[in-house]
């Protein structure tokens, strides 16, 4: 493959994982990242998952990434619906302890530490 194509894949690449991560941040985090302003200990629990994510990703030797974390949150809720998670339809409440939910809110905060696209 000649750097021609392999610079427009990535760049493809590279547009879909933001696009992935836009719209999780509309379903999820919007709402979960405005409820974490008015609650400390939701804050604290999404910091904690943004740690777990972190690790997960090694992020201690290698950058963050909009690829990494979108392929991240895209494997957490692959899992959760093998297991028969359901996404909550209409408006999400951060009072429930939901695993999933608090994941990928924590991929959002994450999300937004990145580089915005040129």
């Amino acid at each position: 493959m000649n750097g021609l194509f392999s610079n427009a894949a990535a760049r493809a690449a590279l547009r879909s994982a933001h696009a992935s991560l836009a719209d999780l941040t509309a379903a999820v985090g919007v709402s979960g990242l405005a409820a974490t302003q008015s609650s400390p200990g939701l804050m604290s629990v999404i910091d904690q998952h943004a740690a777990g994510v972190r690790d997960s990703l090694d992020a201690d030797t290698r950058p963050l990434t909009p690829i990494l974390l979108a392929a991240y949150a895209e494997g957490v809720r692959d899992a959760a619906y093998q297991h028969g998670w359901i996404a909550p339809e209409g408006e999400i409440d951060w009072s429930e302890n939901d695993w999933v939910l608090r994941r990928l809110l924590a991929v959002c905060m994450l999300a937004r530490t990145l580089p915005t696209p040129a």
